[in-house]
């Protein structure tokens, strides 16, 4: 836990914060401990829409990229090595204090350390609690790291740390290939990282809207890029909590099933649940998961018509039509 390592550097290791100016916290979690500076002085660099609503309601400035210089910055290192290079680089270029670096190892804090001292001087580091946690003073020693959106293999722009950024996720494609002609004029991508379903969706007949619903900033970014289509409306936001603006003919989503390292399939069936919420009567969902992930008895649940419209061994595309209004699903 990233507020624990950061008070035991300060009762063990003698770390202290500026006692003025803005702190940056590239990655800070929705419920960041704040113990060692106060959430006016943080500025929150957080791409992540629910762990950006949280700190914003707690009272940091939340921004989903860097802007300026800092008296401080922490880094809570991301799963995805490329974006934790480019964090740690926008903050050492920006800061005039200390850089603080809080990891656990599973998210490859130990390869990190060793690389940061093969370029500059640690001020301190500790451990505790399956981590560690280092600082030094801001410099430009890692500038090479930043890293930009740029054309991925397929020629789709994509940036460190989005999903599938290497490539088309073979998911995705399978389903959007199984897609019919027609899915009629107001659809939905709930989860659409960086468009390529939207690429897809939009050649189909008489599509006349599409949201595409992001909580990374990072990857919506990118589908502004890869989608230009005037028929494509952007949403950075959860979306298992965002409400369209009017019913839905169809929704198409591969969401998301894994809560840090670990599978969780709640996340799938609150977008399913989403979905549901967001079509009209007559609408119909497109999906595609994991062979094991165990969704068809919250399709039943919600909607009159379920049935497996293809796949392989590795995963299923399910199709759910006409969902089930809340009053019959509680009857």
């Amino acid at each position: 836990m990233a507020a624990s390592r950061l008070s035991h550097a300060r009762d063990a290791a003698g770390l202290v914060l500026p006692d003025a100016g803005p702190v940056a916290w590239f990655g800070a979690p929705g419920d960041a401990d704040f113990a060692l500076v106060e959430a006016g002085r943080i500025t929150a660099i957080q791409p992540f829409a629910p762990a950006a609503s949280a700190l914003q309601a707690r009272g940091a400035t939340v921004t989903p990229r860097p802007e300026g210089r800092f008296a401080a910055a922490i880094v809570t290192l991301p799963r995805a090595r490329d974006r934790a290079q480019d964090w740690l680089a926008e903050a050492a270029a920006r800061t005039d204090g200390p850089v603080v670096i809080d990891g656990a190892k599973t998210d490859g804090v130990d390869a990190m350390l060793k690389a940061v001292r093969g370029r500059v001087t640690l001020s301190g580091q500790v451990a505790k609690n399956h981590g560690k946690l280092f600082w030094f003073d801001g410099t430009d020693a890692f500038d090479d790291w930043r890293q930009s959106p740029a054309p991925n293999g397929d020629g789709f722009v994509t940036a460190p740390g989005v999903f599938s950024a290497d490539g088309i996720d073979p998911a995705s494609r399978a389903l959007a290939d199984a897609l019919p002609a027609k899915l009629g004029a107001r659809v939905a991508d709930l989860g659409a990282g960086w468009g390529y379903l939207a690429t897809r969706i939009l050649e189909r007949e008489g599509v006349a809207l599409l949201h595409l619903v992001e909580a990374d900033r990072t990857a919506l970014d990118c589908a502004e890029a890869n989608v230009t289509d005037p028929r494509a409306a952007f949403h950075w936001a959860d979306a298992t909590s965002w409400r369209a603006p009017d019913r839905l003919d169809a929704v198409v989503m591969n969401p998301p099933f894994h809560v840090g390292r670990a599978a969780d399939p709640a996340l799938g069936r609150a977008f399913i649940a989403a979905a549901a919420r967001a079509l009209a009567p007559h609408g119909a969902l497109w999906m595609v998961a994991n062979r094991h992930l165990p969704y068809e008895a919250t399709l039943a649940e919600t909607f009159r018509d379920v049935a497996e419209a293809g796949g392989d061994r590795r995963f299923k595309i399910l199709h759910a039509a006409r969902p089930i209004g809340p009053s019959a699903r509680r009857a």
